[in-house]
């Protein structure tokens, strides 16, 4: 079996383990009436088989996004580049700006 298979099986069983103990806890701390919820319907047991599959899926991949992004190796250092020089900041100069007379506005009259 490839190795990327088998760490694929290995998150969804260990998602799958998180899934159940996560919804074991939700049951048996009665978490916003949840428990009652379950344990007092007829068929709470789909609602619980319903919790630990939805919360399997979702757990399972972040599981498994995990162990992949933690086979990434590790950076050593920049490498090259274009070598780009760094210009000096940019310095303030005044500038002489002339000053146009406004045009009059309606109804006023120029002096």
């Amino acid at each position: 079996m490839p190795k990327l298979i088998r760490l694929y099986i290995q998150s969804i069983a260990v998602g799958f383990a998180l899934a159940a103990a996560f919804a074991g806890l939700l049951v048996w701390q009665d978490v916003m009436g949840v428990g009652r919820l379950i344990l007092g319907s007829s068929s709470g047991y789909i609602a619980l088989a319903m919790l630990i599959v939805f919360n399997g899926i979702v757990f399972s991949g972040v599981q498994f996004a995990l162990r992949i992004m933690m086979l990434a190796e590790p950076d050593e250092g920049p490498k090259g580049g274009l070598r780009q020089h760094v210009l000096p900041a940019p310095v303030r100069a005044p500038v002489a700006v002339p000053a146009k007379a406004a045009a009059p506005r309606a109804g006023q009259r120029r002096r």
